[in-house]
């Protein structure tokens, strides 16, 4: 039997435990259980980090069950990477293990009263004081300002800090934490493409900024240790794969660019998942955008190696908008059903959607904007809000890119896509109409848990996967289907036509 590598994939919406073939990058077996989110107030997120480990626990051994219903030997697992929702904001106590308060989701909107606080002291109330070190605007998205809100608004928090019993992380912290031994031992660590979004990390240095710090009055000693994305960081403590290696950390918007073979400068990769995120590799210098778009930490694979950096386009709101409709307005009973009720309209006639439920991210950076639907009138039905919705997706993708391509000089001449929405083939059709180039989606669409594994499984001590070797992954090609007058065909016949193949 080939050498595996197992992924921990635990995103906003839900975790998965997957297993690669190292040597062909198929996949094996995989198990996924979804999170529950809670709105406890208006533009409040969180979710219980109890709960997240719960369901880390459970994919696992659901897996490994998986496996040996397979007759395949759990031990030929030679390394397990975790990638993880980035920004994502944890306090725990280092000697109970006990989380101190819920997990603040990114999406969180409950610190725009800090961001402002914050802005107000900087020179000129400029919200990018701080870029040339974070390479990010002072925002609600970031670590920073979520575990300011923690240190300034619960009391166990400032208790365990001034006890020095408490650890900050993000969630690939917490996640290696406990499987490394919480209490006993646990390993308090994170990544570079991690510590990039907390805004506490100089991305020039690679290390902790004692200034940062200062400015958000963070104590350094709460930070984990920042590693590189591919070295082994500790060994699994307890369950079926006790003893193997820890070895590799991306966030996960880094980990589907090194899913999706994005080693070259140039190359570009866009994330369909709760929200949307377009990254371009920029190379070994990090490059500043003039355009509303963050330049971060992409990947640092190997101790040795040098970090390359890619520019950033963020988008809140994704496939959040098609949960919103399912849970919150009943126009779809699934997240599956809306290809077909949008590509019964076939189009929105004139129902524009703008789905800023945490504000605008990037270009704009304005959490104070809120979502809007217009273009409403007596013949607008479910059916066109839906078509709306996934136009919506396709329109902020389209201004990210004009951002990109501007920042950049060169446009993109295809975007590779991945994630759950890239399923929805009407809204692959839509996205290549709406920026007038190819999109690319590869045929195996686990391409975040497949980066995270090549990461694990090529850390030194591990050496399965051979990073940068071709591998023969297919992919589907949907070409712009625009008439000679601009106007798009129907797109409830684009939807049932078989998009040409790319070997």
């Amino acid at each position: 039997m080939d050498p595996l590598v197992a992924a921990i994939d635990q995103g906003t919406s839900s975790t998965r435990f997957l297993v690669f073939n190292a040597k062909t990058a198929e996949l094996i077996s995989h198990h996924q259980v979804e999170i529950k989110q809670r709105f406890p107030k208006e533009g409040w997120v969180e979710e219980d980090p109890k709960e997240i480990m719960l369901s880390v626990y459970e994919c696992i051994e659901r897996t490994c069950e998986k496996l040996c219903q397979l007759n395949i030997d759990i031990s030929n697992i030679k390394a397990l990477g975790v990638t993880n929702q980035r920004e994502t904001t944890l306090v725990w106590d280092k000697e109970t293990g006990e989380p101190l308060y819920n997990a603040i989701v990114w999406l969180d909107l409950r610190t725009q009263p800090t961001v402002e606080r914050l802005i107000n002291k900087a020179p000129g109330r400029n919200k990018n004081h701080l870029k040339h070190k974070t390479g990010l605007p002072i925002s609600t998205y970031f670590s920073a300002v979520k575990l300011r809100w923690l240190l300034d608004n619960v009391d166990e928090v400032q208790q365990a800090v001034l006890s020095r019993q408490a650890l900050f992380g993000t969630v690939d912290s917490w996640i290696i934490w406990c499987l490394t031994g919480g209490r006993n031992g646990g390993v308090h660590c994170t990544d570079v493409s991690n510590a990039s979004r907390t805004m506490l990390f100089n991305i020039n240095t690679m290390a902790w900024d004692p200034e940062l710090c200062r400015y958000f009055e963070v104590p350094m000693e709460i930070l984990p240790k920042v590693r590189s994305s591919s070295e082994i960081y500790g060994w699994m403590k307890s369950n079926s794969l006790a003893g193997v290696p820890i070895s590799g950390c991306l966030g996960d918007q880094s980990a589907a660019l090194v899913g999706q073979m994005c080693f070259r400068e140039g190359q570009a990769k866009n994330t369909y998942g709760t929200g949307c995120f377009l990254l371009r590799n920029t190379g070994t210098k990090p490059v500043m955008s003039e355009h509303g778009l963050l330049t971060t930490v992409a990947y640092k694979l190997g101790k040795n190696e040098p970090a390359c950096y890619a520019l950033e386009g963020s988008v809140a709101i994704a496939g959040a908008v098609v949960r919103w409709l399912k849970d919150n307005m009943g126009i779809v009973q699934s997240s599956s059903e809306i290809e077909k009720l949008a590509a019964a309209a076939g189009t929105s006639y004139g129902c524009y959607f703008v789905p800023a439920f945490s504000g605008l991210y990037a270009p704009y950076w304005e959490p104070s904007a809120r979502g809007i639907i217009c273009g409403l009138t007596q013949f607008t039905n479910r059916k066109h809000l839906a078509f709306a919705a996934l136009e919506a997706v396709c329109f902020q993708t389209r201004e990210i890119l004009d951002a990109m391509n501007q920042d950049s000089g060169v446009p993109l001449t295809e975007l590779q896509v991945d994630g759950g929405m890239t399923s929805n083939r009407l809204l692959m059709q839509l996205q290549a109409d709406i920026l007038c180039i190819p999109v690319v989606r590869p045929t195996m669409s686990e391409t975040t848990a497949l980066g995270v594994a090549m990461a694990a499984g090529a850390a030194e001590g591990v050496d399965v996967w051979h990073l940068r070797r071709n591998l023969a992954v297919g992919a589907e090609r949907f070409e712009p289907q625009i008439n000679s007058d601009g106007e798009r065909a129907s797109s409830a016949s684009l939807v049932g036509r078989r998009p040409s193949r790319k070997p």
